[in-house]
Formats: C-alpha cells, structure tokens, sequence
C-alpha cells in the first residue's frame, strides 16, 4: 500500500513532528510505520488466502473466515494513517511559517501524483493479465486511485482553511475534518442505494459509489464514499496530535485515543440495535455510518497499542520486520500482487490447501522485507553519494 510517509512530505516534515511528539527515542514516527507495516502483513495474509486455497480448503478450515476478517483491516489502515501523516507535515510547514498556497501546492500535488500511481498500477494489472483481463479494469476504482484523491482533497481544505495563528488554523482544519469525516460516512447509504448518481457515466459514478461496470455497488471497489472518510479521520487524529496538551502530555494523549475507540465501538453497536433508521436500505457491513464508526474507534484502538508497543515495549529492540515494510509499503504493495494474484504466482492459484497456502505466505513476507531492505539500502547509498559529490564540489569550489 501506499508508502505516502517515506515520500518527500515525510522526509520534510515528521521527522522534525517526531521529535516534539515523543520525548522517547522513538525514531521517523516508528508507530507509524510499523502500524503500516502491520497492514502490510494483514494485507499478504489475505491476499494469499484468497488467492492461493483450494475450494475444499475453504470449506474444511475456518482459516478463511479470519483471514477475510483481517482483510477488513489494511485499507482503512492505509488511508487512516494517509490522514495522519498528512496533518502531521502540515503542521511543521505551518509552525515554519509556510504560506498556505506553496503547503497546498506540495500536498495536491503529492496526492496527484499518489493518484497516476494507481492509474500507471491498473494498466500494468491489465497489461500482465492480458489476454484475460477485461479493459474496464483500466478504470476500475482502487486503494491508489482513492488515496490519491483524497490527498488532493485534504490539500484544498488546508488552503480553504486560510491564514491566521498555527494553534487557530488547527483547531479549525481539526474541526472541518471531522466535519468532512462524518458527512461523507452519513451520504455514503443513500449515495449507494436511493439517490445513486445513475446520470453520470460509469467510471465517474465508480468514484462516487463503486458501481464499476455492475449494476450496483461494489463493497470490493474503493469510491470515495465512504473511503475518504478514513483519510479525513486520520486528519483530524493527526492534528490532535499537535494540540499543546498532546505535546505536553503524549502518553495520555494516546491513551485518550484508544479510549475514545472504545466508545465509537460502543456506540457503533447502540446505533446499530436502535430502532430508528434513517435510511431506506440498511447494510451495515458495507455502507452504513455505524460500520464506519465501529472501523474508526479499531483504528484508534490499534494506533494507542501501536504506539504503547513502540514506545514501552520490545517493537525497536533490534530488527523490525514491521517497520521495515512500513518504510516501504508502496512498493512492497505494488510487487506482491503479481506474485499472489499475477501472472507470477509463486502458487497454483486455487489448488492449495492451508498449510501450502501458509508456507507460500511465509515466503512472499520473507521476499517483501528482502525486497524492503533492499529498496532502504540502496536510497542510502544514493544519498550518501550525492552528499560525496557536493561535497567534493564545494570544496573544487572554495579550491
């Protein structure tokens, strides 16, 4: 998925967030990446059992069943920490003393080009599955396409928010995005059943809902509603983050952030028993709001833990294998896939029992982090060899 915190928006900016955010040594916002490592993992593990199981497997084993369940997981993850990382760049531009409009032009265009990612990633899928693949995959809606977007969107808020004190300017982003955040969860039912957008071609109205070439929504495509609301969410987790008494006090920020998960669950599940609705069509596990409040009160019961095992626990004690695919979790996204669903599969697909199917998801983890370590040591290298050219070329200079 998306290494959007190891682009330049990271390097520039959460470095100098991780430093006034926890007083321990906890290097590059080390909870964010290894809660986008952790999504990497959920990710492999679904996508190989998908993938790879036999249908007498799948009947035999309940593997299936928990591996689809933390299949629910890596995309809100993904998009959930976007936010987050997103706030937090924001907000070292903002305490700089950046203008809005070059802050809005860095963030859209990240966004944009997070968005031709996806769009350069479907037309490898369709040219790998060729002659299988139908050309309406081309403009099928993915985690890419909609992260993307949602980037730009946070982008425009940030400049829509206007000028004025870092503390006023974050507490009214912090607002909005909430804001943002709960319209889009609470348009997300209709938008999907009664007052569909059927008058606008289909690869527009897959944004909107994920029709994609189907009669109806998709609940395995990634439109904008509801998916952005993660990223909107995350947003607003992020610049809570950089709120004075989360400075002062980061533990109990946290913790506030984990409790306050378990009331959205809790109060997920009061809303879902109540007797009022107030939608025409009910599906609470694809559509509704309460499922959306039920995933985003787990994401922050994730990031406290995440952040408690980082900081109090064993997560930087030697190697991280998490947090090395957090590092790299674009890539690492974009070259599994082919190795599980592709045209490469490591496997037959559909002719595996469990214990093959985990023997294959083991390898494809142990290649990931290879290819991760990889990736880490050769940006390395390239960095400490263009600061030897400056350097030889300073001192040619002073010469």
């Amino acid at each position: 998925m998306p290494d959007q915190t190891n682009s330049a928006m990271e390097q520039n900016g959460t470095q100098g967030a991780a430093r006034v955010l926890a007083p321990s040594p906890m290097s590059r916002l080390a909870y964010i990446d290894w809660m986008r490592g952790l999504a990497c993992v959920l990710m492999f593990q679904t996508h190989c059992y998908d993938s790879w199981l036999s249908p007498a497997a799948r009947k035999s084993s309940s593997l299936i069943v928990w591996s689809q369940l933390g299949g629910t997981l890596p995309a809100p993850l993904f998009i959930f920490l976007a936010g987050v990382s997103f706030a937090l760049f924001t907000e070292r531009l903002r305490e700089k003393g950046v203008a809005r409009k070059a802050m809005a032009k860095q963030t859209i265009r990240r966004g944009a080009e997070i968005f031709g990612m996806g769009l350069l990633f479907r037309v490898q899928e369709v040219a790998l599955g060729y002659p299988w693949s139908p050309w309406t995959d081309l403009l099928r809606v993915d985690v890419l396409n909609i992260l993307g977007l949602s980037m730009m969107l946070m982008g425009v808020l940030c400049f829509a928010i206007g000028e004025g004190p870092v503390a006023a300017a974050r507490t009214r982003t912090l607002a909005i995005g909430l804001c943002v955040a709960a319209a889009v969860a609470m348009a997300t039912p209709p938008l999907w059943t009664t007052h569909r957008p059927k008058f606008l071609p289909w690869p527009i109205e897959s944004y909107i809902n994920g029709v994609h070439t189907f009669d109806k929504p998709q609940p395995w495509l990634f439109p904008l509603f509801p998916w952005s609301a993660f990223a909107f969410a995350g947003l607003a987790v992020g610049l809570y983050l950089f709120t004075d008494f989360a400075k002062r006090r980061v533990g109990l920020a946290f913790a506030l952030l984990g409790g306050t998960g378990v009331l959205a669950c809790w109060a997920s599940t009061v809303f879902d028993s109540s007797r009022i609705c107030l939608y025409a069509v009910y599906d609470y596990w694809h559509s509704n709001p309460d499922y959306l409040l039920m995933r985003c009160g787990i994401l922050m019961v994730i990031l406290f833990l995440v952040y408690a095992w980082c900081r109090w626990g064993f997560a930087q004690k030697g190697f991280s294998p998490l947090i090395q695919l957090g590092n790299t979790s674009l890539l690492v996204y974009w070259v599994h896939i082919e190795f599980v669903y592709g045209r490469f599969s490591i496997l037959p697909k559909g002719q595996c029992s469990a214990l093959k199917a985990t023997a294959g998801l083991f390898t494809i983890f142990l290649a990931m982090v290879l290819l991760s370590l990889a990736r880490t040591t050769w940006k390395k290298r390239k960095a400490k060899a263009s600061k030897q050219v400056l350097g030889a070329t300073a001192a040619t200079a002073e010469s």
